[in-house]
């Protein structure tokens, strides 16, 4: 399968190329040439097919004609070693848990595929590839423990300093070994800036071999839609319509979703969930997409004012405004009222919510109808923000997993850089190959 940009200035390339470049000449992302519906027979038995049985056969219909069929089975089984459980909260509502991989986000799913999928192309390459990822909080630890260890790959994790939480900040700044933490001084708009100028400098590009593994690059945000088959796969919806509410930040997530929609996937609308970066649900309302600086929330992952995949979106809908409303309605809800959900949720039903959650929670609470069964996306362990949550439920009413814990015990490395372009790529071109 061909690959294009959605800029529509640059060539067509192959999936090699697509997850090693990451980003088009023209500075588009990459979207499939087709999106394949799945046959009738693939639904009739998704319900008695493992996580990995379907999780293959929907990488097949993108990625079979590139990777022999072995060796794809492989980087799916090996990606999804762990489960991504449906639970109900209460009626109609369900809690789809993506936090039970390594770095207990749901982000180790595109990480460990990605991972995977790059040591394949890679493996006769005599180059060190630089893989870069801008990160507001999950995307580095999982990226960071997914390609950890891996011959021929380095990582660079960029995150704004002082706005991630101490346990996220722990995941990918203790590890050493092929990984390097960034601190940046500024936003985290600031960090993807500095990797999308990376891949955008000449220079730079002849000099060093450089991919992404943000949600910009094809194999991080397409096996984000493994998880909502899944979903569907557990779920008994006895005859009404299903709604998704996705926590939306850098719009990954709901992108891989859409795309699930296309391939066949039953789900009659999303809900994109914001905190206070509100910028697609003003487009929602207006039609026009304004980016802004980003504003610090709770919900931190989703501090992110110019979401890279939105032009995915507007793509996957031909730019139709009101295709776009028809298939996703949008939330946009501070600080107060996620606490509020937050605490309302686990008051309630006994369920914790990390603070993304809780803002897809509310989203479903408000806009599901009498006739839709909800899901919304868990995508976090509510541990990785202790400090936060406690501060809601009361202390001790959080438990840390085993897993956490040992991050904990690590010991912080990082390099403080600033904005500057100039001092990046200084430090790229520093570094031995």
């Amino acid at each position: 399968m061909k690959y294009y940009s959605t800029r529509h200035l640059a060539p067509d390339v192959d999936l090699r190329t697509a997850v090693t470049k990451g980003l088009a000449p023209d500075r588009g992302l990459y979207m499939p040439e087709k999106i394949e519906q799945l046959e009738p027979y693939f639904f009739a038995q998704l319900a008695h097919r493992t996580f990995q049985e379907s999780s293959f056969e929907v990488a097949r219909s993108f990625f079979g004609g590139d990777i022999p069929s072995e060796a794809l089975q492989e980087i799916v089984y090996d990606t999804l070693s762990f489960q991504t459980p449906l639970l109900e909260v209460e009626k109609d509502v369900y809690s789809l848990e993506l936090f039970h991989g390594p770095t207990l986000a749901f982000k180790d799913v595109g990480a460990r595929f990605m991972a995977r999928m790059l040591a394949h192309f890679l493996a006769a390459a005599q180059q060190t590839v630089h893989v870069l990822v801008a990160t507001s909080g999950d995307t580095g630890s999982a990226v960071a423990n997914g390609f950890l260890g891996i011959e021929g790959i380095h990582v660079h994790v960029l995150y704004p300093k002082g706005k991630v939480s101490e346990i996220q900040e722990k995941q990918f700044t203790t590890l050493g070994q092929n990984i390097t933490a960034l601190e940046v001084d500024g936003t985290f708009d600031d960090c993807q800036a500095l990797v999308k100028a990376a891949f955008l400098d000449e220079d730079l590009q002849s000099r060093r071999v450089l991919t992404s593994a943000n949600s910009i690059n094809v194999a991080r945000f397409l096996p984000q839609a493994f998880y909502y088959f899944n979903a569907v796969a557990q779920l008994n919806p006895r005859g009404k319509k299903i709604v998704f509410a996705v926590p939306s930040g850098n719009f990954g997530n709901l992108t891989a979703g859409l795309i699930a929609a296309r391939m066949g996937l039953p789900v009659e609308r999303f809900i994109a969930a914001n905190n206070r970066n509100d910028v697609v649900y003003q487009y929602l309302q207006t039609g026009h997409f304004e980016p802004k600086p980003s504003v610090p929330t709770i919900a931190n992952a989703m501090d992110v004012g110019d979401p890279s995949n939105f032009v995915r979106i507007l793509d996957l809908f031909d730019q139709d405004h009101a295709q776009i409303c028809e298939a996703i309605t949008g939330v946009t809800y501070p600080d107060e009222q996620i606490k509020e959900s937050l605490a309302e949720c686990y008051h309630q039903t006994g369920y914790l919510l990390d603070p993304h959650g809780a803002v897809a929670y509310r989203a479903l609470k408000e806009q599901l109808r009498p006739d839709e069964v909800g899901i919304f996306l868990e995508t976090a362990h509510p541990a990785k923000f202790t400090e936060t949550v406690e501060a809601i439920v009361g202390p001790g009413n959080v438990p840390m997993p085993e897993k956490l814990h040992d991050f904990l015990k690590g010991e912080k490395q990082s390099l403080p850089i600033g904005t500057d372009f100039s001092q990046f790529k200084d430090y790229l071109l520093s570094l031995k190959e």
